[in-house]
């Protein structure tokens, strides 16, 4: 951000805020400051050294996505990359050499690591974006990630490792924090049952298409028995009750699920057919709560513009588990159909008192949307304000790998390498692998060997 004076830097929010990115990410000890024009230093409070990293305000508080982008062989200059070399430089065409240079002060890196932090973790791109998709969101193919081939990189982590690096250089003796690897998967519950929840004349329809678009008749006539018995609680014959599967996978491999419901209804024919008060749904949440599992938020289709919808649905949320005795840690979710736009829709969340969102990534494309698979406070460009909600990036949903009208890789071999790929890529910045796999894409076998095999990989 050059020019500090000129800059959002000007009030102090985004520094502070950048301040509790670095020492969240790196050391608590370590302060962010204001240099001299053109640069920011980080240093410590007993120390008279420090890293000095020059500042370009005016590349990183644009909102589009045709920035320059070039990268930087690390190992050239006796630098360790997390990733494969080089590394992408977002907001810049050229890289000096060296980018990273021992002075009499410290160090000094020639490359706006900070502004591009700024600009990726706040989402700065997508504000007032018009190239939207059919259901509004900012696309994959819309991104500068995607554009220069960065988008399964997570590129402020991997310059994260660099900067580690360079702090751990000046100053040996101080302990970094040390993160590890962890596995987040989720569960919109979107469709909770096939045959549930319906009235019997769209049950014949549904039906109707079992035996026609689906070639399932046996279980056609197995539908008015399942719907008859969905009246308190999921019939275990459903088709998409595959709840307690899910759950038993998660805790055969040490990991807790989360499970997001929708209590809204803004556009019906988007929108959940339940409601989240119904016998079988309290029923399902009680369950799930009984196994240490999370519960969690999904709200409806159009809410992602309206806070006040969004804090409405969560206050029913939070109603209904009062009434059954669920009482959580935090609380947290993501938007439905990965409906986002920044910085509104983070108001919604926040006003709610809700700890964390988790829809940041992209329908069409897997990957690292903010460029990290690390949760990071959030931070609203267009106010220049700090938040206290969490961001916690999304990093895959399953049809997003796996359906045709996205990257069409089926259940196989390669949606499995795939969704490996970018768990490792995940493990090797010690982040979070967060995954999205709705309960009603696990409904055939293949489906379910794909599934486990993601978690056990």
């Amino acid at each position: 951000m050059t020019q500090i004076d000129s800059c959002r830097m000007q009030s102090g929010a985004a520094l502070a805020w950048l301040n509790s990115i670095v020492g969240g990410r790196l050391s608590r000890h370590l302060l962010l400051l204001q240099s001299e024009p053109g640069y920011l230093l980080i240093t410590l409070p007993s120390s008279d050294m420090g890293i000095y990293i020059e500042s370009d305000c005016a590349t990183f508080t644009q909102a589009h996505s045709e920035l320059p982008c070039s990268h930087w062989d690390a190992t050239t200059e006796g630098w360790q990359p997390a990733l494969h070399p080089p590394i992408p430089a977002p907001g810049t065409d050229k890289i000096p050499f060296p980018l990273i240079e021992r002075t009499e002060k410290g160090y000094v890196i020639h490359y706006d690591i900070l502004g591009m932090i700024y600009w990726m973790l706040s989402r700065q791109e997508e504000v007032n974006r018009s190239d939207l998709d059919s259901h509004q969101r900012f696309p994959a193919t819309a991104s500068h990630a995607y554009k220069h081939g960065y988008l399964e990189r997570p590129v402020v982590d991997e310059w994260f490792v660099i900067l580690a690096q360079v702090v751990h250089r000046l100053w040996p003796r101080l302990e970094l924090i040390e993160h590890t690897f962890s596995m987040i998967p989720s569960h919109d519950v979107d469709t909770p049952a096939r045959y549930g929840f319906t009235s019997f004349g769209r049950l014949l329809f549904t039906m109707a298409g079992d035996v026609v678009r689906r070639h399932k008749p046996i279980e056609a006539l197995q539908a008015p028995r399942i719907w008859a018995g969905s009246k308190e609680m999921l019939h275990s014959a459903d088709p998409f009750n595959t709840f307690n599967w899910i759950m038993d996978v998660s805790e055969q491999n040490g990991i807790t699920s989360a499970f997001y419901f929708i209590c809204g209804r803004t556009l019906r024919s988007r929108d959940a057919n339940y409601d989240v008060r119904h016998p079988a749904i309290r029923d399902l949440m009680r369950r799930i709560h009984a196994r240490g599992h999370e519960i969690g938020l999904h709200p409806s289709y159009n809410t992602y513009q309206k806070p006040d919808s969004i804090v409405t649905e969560a206050q029913e949320l939070l109603s209904i588990c009062t009434e059954e005795g669920i009482v959580q840690r935090e609380w947290g979710g993501r938007m439905h159909y990965l409906r986002w736009q920044t910085p509104i829709t983070l108001y919604g969340w926040e006003q709610a008192g809700m700890a964390y969102d988790t829809t940041l990534s992209y329908a069409d494309r897997p990957g690292f949307r903010c460029g990290t698979c690390h949760e990071y406070p959030a931070f609203d460009p267009v106010a220049d304000k700090a938040l206290q909600l969490r961001i916690r990036p999304l990093i895959a949903m399953e049809c997003t790998v796996m359906a045709p009208r996205y990257m069409n890789l089926g259940s196989d071999e390669a949606a499995l390498k795939k969704f490996v790929e970018l768990k490792e890529t995940c493990r090797s910045v010690r982040g979070n692998f967060a995954l999205l796999w709705h309960n009603t894409m696990l409904e055939r076998k293949q489906d379910r060997i794909l599934y486990k095999n993601v978690l056990e990989a």
